[in-house]
């Protein structure tokens, strides 16, 4: 799908929202792969930010080299998964890891400075496509000042952006669009209904699907959940076994988040929830996807040592271990992202929490046009997902949601 995207992107080639607005941001007529067949390899500049922008992206690379009729070389921001694939890594992607308006203050000389030091490798890497994965903070100002740079060569890159931002969230957000054509070539969306506004606004796009559908596809599952009873009770089980958990037990999966700041911020919330529990469970225990972000890691590994209850702690980044591991669940507290849509395709019962500074928490509700901040809430505009945020966020409403969540849970068998 890139390869076809970035070679229309380089004719202008955008499809019906062509019928409607001009670009902004001339085009050369030269095709990506011309530059490729001249220069005997295809260059890519992939930056992400971010664990879910890791494995986007990581998988998008392994793609690029089975289809890529040329070899394929990747320089930029990543993760573990990004370097296994190949890229020449700048800096960890851990550096630009910061959510919220007021968290990102302490940090913000960093970030200029990761920035400027992203923008000087780009130009040195002379990639002929620039593909950046969501974290809009960054991505945007990036592909901006590299606008500003190649401005006017014939051979400058492609930017694509994968993961729209979410416009229909924000008051105004439609209208951001527009700004976007001056340095983005081509938006590739998750969700169905992006692509049409974004192109609407003058914007190409192409609607490329979510990834949790592809968790689907490795782990050999049908999108029907009652024909995967069977499978998913035994990955459970199995899962039980090895780690030493009682079939009777309660076992409680925690998603703390991908980020340090958000963490160390909801993980000791969700642990005191777990810990007023423990007189409605006998047998009680926590499983723990532990995202590939190394801080993330090192503090989690830090805390469960004064833990009175068992944990398990797995690998966030093998699907297989995350999946068992929500089969071996009773229920799942997380905090609200892509973990979201993952438990719902494990068809785990859970609850939604999410806390941030309070300056960042007035800002989403005064900005935000929505009611909801979990994706299949938002989609199905009904709270089906129970969700606990802001101040109400307390390990109280949380013990008291998980208990009847809990006990009125089921097994995707």
């Amino acid at each position: 799908m890139l390869l076809r995207v970035i070679g229309a992107a380089r004719r202008g080639n955008h499809g019906p929202w062509r019928m409607t607005r001009t670009v902004t941001r001339p085009l050369s007529s030269r095709a990506v792969i011309d530059m490729a067949t001249r220069d005997g390899e295809l260059r890519v500049f992939l930056v992400a930010g971010e664990v879910s922008g890791d494995s986007i992206a990581s998988r998008l690379m392994a793609s690029l080299k089975k289809l890529s009729p040329y070899p394929v070389r990747f320089a930029g921001v990543g993760g573990d998964l990004m370097r296994r694939e190949g890229l020449q890594r700048i800096f960890p992607m851990e550096d630009l890891a910061v959510m919220g308006l007021w968290e990102l203050l302490p940090h913000i000389i960093n970030f200029r400075a990761r920035l400027k030091e992203t923008v000087e490798a780009a130009v040195s890497f002379r990639p002929q496509v620039v593909v950046t994965v969501d974290s809009k903070g960054f991505s945007f100002r990036l592909l901006k000042q590299l606008n500003d740079v190649f401005r006017g060569e014939k051979d400058r890159p492609v930017h694509v952006h994968y993961v729209a931002p979410s416009f229909w969230a924000w008051k105004g957000g439609e209208r951001r669009l527009e700004r976007l054509r001056q340095f983005v070539d081509h938006i590739l969306c998750i969700l169905p209904f992006e692509a049409e506004v974004c192109r609407w606004n003058g914007l190409a796009a192409t609607y490329v699907g979510h990834p949790v559908l592809e968790d689907a596809l490795h782990l050999d599952l049908d999108l029907d959940p009652s024909s995967n009873k069977q499978k998913m009770r035994r990955n459970g089980d199995a899962f039980r076994h090895e780690h030493g958990l009682s079939p009777g037990a309660t076992v409680i999966t925690l998603l703390p988040g991908s980020r340090l700041q958000e963490v160390t911020r909801m993980l000791p919330i969700y642990l005191q929830a777990v810990q007023l529990l423990k007189d409605s469970f006998a047998d009680l225990s926590i499983i723990i996807p532990v995202a590939p972000n190394r801080d993330v890691e090192a503090y989690i590994n830090r805390e469960v040592q004064s833990w009175s209850l068992s944990a398990v702690l797995i690998s966030g980044a093998s699907l297989d271990k995350k999946y068992n591991a929500f089969s071996a669940s009773s229920a799942a507290l997380c905090t609200s992202g892509t973990g979201v849509m993952e438990l719902q395709l494990a068809g785990l019962s859970c609850v939604v929490a999410y806390q941030a500074h309070f300056l960042t928490e007035w800002l989403i509700q005064y900005k935000t046009k929505l009611n909801f901040i979990s994706l299949p809430n938002i989609i199905l505009n009904s709270a089906v997902i129970p969700e606990v945020l802001f101040r109400a966020c307390t390990s109280e409403k949380l013990a008291t949601i998980l208990r009847t969540a809990t006990v009125l849970s089921y097994f995707p068998y």
